[in-house]
């Protein structure tokens, strides 16, 4: 088992014991690659090392409940605009667990600004080479 303080945004195979302390105001987003609307929301969790938001989709909302305790297995860490995110993905799973965990939200992860990776000199954020391909956009099909 990890803490919260431990994780960065790189983490893998997170497994740690949180409490749900709160649960943020759920939005519908539409996905880029088929066009489906998709609900989405944030839950603050936290253990007695400090807290960080867990992301939440569709079905999971409605599985978790403010001041329970849940265990998070092989979770993972990324960067959501600058901020630190715990997420379960594909490959994750949590549960409920009877264990009454304190949580220290004095020490929140997620309020942290993280630097963000910078692109390569020679790459594009698409992933083009600029120098090999300098007119691909005038380009005819």
């Amino acid at each position: 088992m990890m803490n919260i303080a431990d994780l960065q945004p790189r983490s893998r195979e997170v497994n740690v014991k949180v409490k749900v302390v709160n649960i943020n105001e759920e939005r519908e987003v539409i996905s880029r690659r088929d066009g489906s609307t998709n609900r989405v929301t944030e839950a603050l969790v936290g253990d007695p090392t400090g807290c960080v938001y867990l992301t939440l989709w569709n079905e999971d909302i409605d599985k978790i409940k403010v001041n329970s305790s849940i265990e998070i297995k092989n979770g993972y860490c990324n960067l959501f605009r600058g901020n630190l995110r715990l997420n379960t993905g594909r490959y994750g799973s949590y549960e409920e667990i009877e264990e009454d965990i304190e949580a220290n939200t004095e020490n929140n992860l997620s309020d942290r600004e993280y630097p963000r990776r910078p692109y390569s000199p020679r790459r594009s954020p698409r992933g083009y080479d600029r120098e090999r391909r300098p007119y691909r956009d005038r380009r005819r099909f």
